[in-house]
């Protein structure tokens, strides 16, 4: 848990390094430390539980190399690679990953991260060569974007960071606004929408040297054959979810996990409260709603029944200490515009403003959390994995309202842009780039299509979401499904099997059964929750009508009078996903308008 960055073959003086290091405390708040030489600086700041293990940058001297190396994340098969490093002859000083990480690449090079399983963004500058060498785990857990700059390059954590050295000036081209209102708050794979700011994708990994940046991609899905019939499948897939979760709470003594009663937060309740229970210890539990929920609630096609029922009954069943954390329509209101700068970027609305408060309030019991994000993306949960209508069309499944985005375009810029082609490409490009054995029959392709789909763009989505919202609460969420082994076997497992029964999730659901009441394994999905309370939508309808009155930079990018249209239209689609409706959409608006403000983003077309 922390923050790091670089500026290499750049003026390294102190405003530039003081700049960056201001940014990188709203992530890592327990201090920043830094190496520098002559026109390189590499930086890292932790929180104030993994400023205990160790200072960074650390540094190692081998023979007659030295290497040294920042790193955010957490390696989870770390006792396997120093058993086999010490076998090496390799001595360790700690115990640290980021030590860990130096003795491997010292010993393989590149070839290091074939044996790295864990989430992980991290950065190693060969002193001798003057090289740096930069990598991302494989489902993108963990952000790292880049620019070239000025002859040199700056990395970091996130964007704020490299928007703070002097030099780089926010700006904005026709991409990145048509990324912004056509796929927002999505974005395309390796883009950090500001102009020239990149994001290494993950499973890519890169060197810089002598004013050269070369990339390649290390891993990716790939199709396989598969010979396991359902039962040897769903015995394959507990296994696999079961030592996920406990690999990613292993040695964390107070580490809680969300609950919201469905079926991904509940198994990873079950998995860790079992353990938690073995050691005489009872597991932390956490789980967000709202005021006058009860009263306000209307249930619909995503998001069926309330929580509340289901939550208590996972509390009693596997006995944990529960705790609730209740919202009000201003907490989410004043939220709005932290929760984008936390992303960088306008993002979720209210539901990320909702997971920022809700992070704030765990943060009093707990540093770590598990989540059940991303069970949807692998195994197949999202109601457009099984929706016939939604599968066969063309476009991204969950933003199925490209007409009415466009419509939303300011007409300067609509003018400029093809937007009906910027959004097919981009759609196109991702299926091209899904491998699919020779073969394989229309629907079963189809379906690895949407898998490829959603974890390169809407998991992507959420990762950063609960990536940004928890570390600027100074906190961090684990997303045990998000993991490399169980995407790479789900990948090839054929449809009939996840959609066991019917059912979504079907497979998941059966290999787990046993570890939950039934009522809450057999539970149709339900999304995160929002707010249906009707003070929140008028107040950020209030917010809007007065943004209409003046000449907020907003309407640089927006039709001002489809905008107000917004304010008493309900679009047939969400916006984004399952939640973003007119609340969430009007929100996504203020979001833009405070986002161009508090970055005085400069529009460069």
């Amino acid at each position: 848990m922390s923050a790091i960055a670089g500026i290499i073959n750049l003026d390294t003086g102190e405003e530039a390094v003081e700049r960056m290091i201001k940014t990188m405390r709203l992530r890592g708040r327990a201090g920043t430390d830094y190496y520098r030489e002559q026109e390189t600086c590499l930086l890292q700041s932790r929180s104030k539980a993994a400023a205990l293990q160790d200072t960074p940058p650390l540094a190692l001297w081998d023979g007659n190399e030295e290497y040294v190396a920042v790193l955010d994340g957490k390696l989870y098969n770390s006792r396997d690679i120093r058993k086999g490093l010490e076998m090496l002859g390799h001595s360790f000083h700690g115990r640290t990953d980021a030590e860990l990480l130096l003795h491997a690449y010292a010993q393989w090079g590149e070839d290091c991260l074939e044996r790295l399983d864990g989430t992980f963004a991290f950065a190693i500058w060969d002193v001798k060569r003057k090289r740096l060498f930069m990598a991302r785990d494989r489902l993108g857990v963990k952000p790292f974007f880049y620019k070239e700059h000025r002859g040199g390059l700056l990395f970091a954590s996130e964007i704020k960071m490299i928007l703070g050295y002097p030099t780089v000036k926010p700006e904005l081209t026709e991409e990145g606004a048509a990324q912004i209102l056509l796929l927002g708050p999505g974005r395309i794979p390796g883009s950090g929408v500001f102009r020239d700011i990149r994001e290494l994708e993950p499973g890519w990994c890169g060197q810089y040297e002598n004013g050269r940046l070369t990339l390649r991609q290390y891993w990716r899905l790939k199709d396989r054959e598969h010979r396991e019939n359902f039962e040897e499948t769903a015995e394959t897939v507990r296994r696999l979810v079961t030592n996920s979760i406990l690999r990613q709470s292993a040695g964390e003594e107070n580490m809680g996990a969300f609950l919201s009663g469905g079926l991904d937060s509940s198994l990873v309740t079950a998995v860790c409260a079992r353990r938690k229970a073995d050691c005489g210890g009872v597991l932390k539990t956490f789980s967000v709603d709202y005021e006058n929920s009860d009263q306000y609630f209307v249930p619909n096609k995503f998001q069926p029944n309330s929580d509340g029922y289901y939550i208590r009954l996972m509390e009693q069943t596997v006995h944990t200490d529960h705790h609730w954390c209740v919202l009000s329509p201003e907490q989410l209101l004043n939220t709005l515009e932290e929760a984008m700068y936390a992303r960088d970027l306008p993002g979720m609305a209210d539901v990320d403003a909702s997971l920022l408060a809700f992070c704030r309030y765990v943060k009093v019991y707990t540093d770590t959390v598990l989540s059940g994000e991303c069970a949807d993306e692998i195994f197949g949960g999202y109601p457009w994995y099984r929706d016939p209508e939604i599968r066969s069309r063309e476009g991204f499944p969950w933003a199925q309202n490209t007409a009415q985005r466009i419509a939303l375009l300011n007409p300067h810029l609509r003018s400029r842009i093809k937007c009906e082609e910027f959004v097919a490409d981009e759609y196109q490009r991702t299926l091209r780039e899904s491998d699919i054995l020779p073969g394989t029959s229309g629907e079963e392709a189809r379906m690895k299509e949407m898998m490829n789909l959603n974890l390169r763009w809407f998991m992507q989505t959420l990762l950063d979401r609960s990536d940004r919202m928890s570390m600027y609460a100074g906190m961090e969420i684990r997303v045990p499904f998000c993991d490399y082994h169980i995407a790479e076997y789900l990948y090839g497992v054929p449809w009939e099997y996840k959609d066991y029964q019917g059912k979504e999730k079907g497979l998941l659901r059966m290999a787990m059964a046993d570890l939950l009441p039934k009522e809450v394994a057999w539970r149709k999905k339900s999304p995160y929750p929002k707010t249906f309370d009707p003070a929140y939508e008028n107040a950020v309808r209030i917010r809007l009508t007065k943004l209409l009155e003046t000449d907020a930079p907003l309407f640089a990018l927006v039709d001002r009078k489809e905008a107000q249209q917004i304010l008493n239209r309900d679009d047939p689609w969400p916006w984004y996903g399952q939640l973003m409706r007119r609340p969430q959409i009007i929100a996504y608006l203020l979001q833009i308008n405070a986002w161009m403000e508090h970055y005085s983003v400069n529009l460069v077309y």
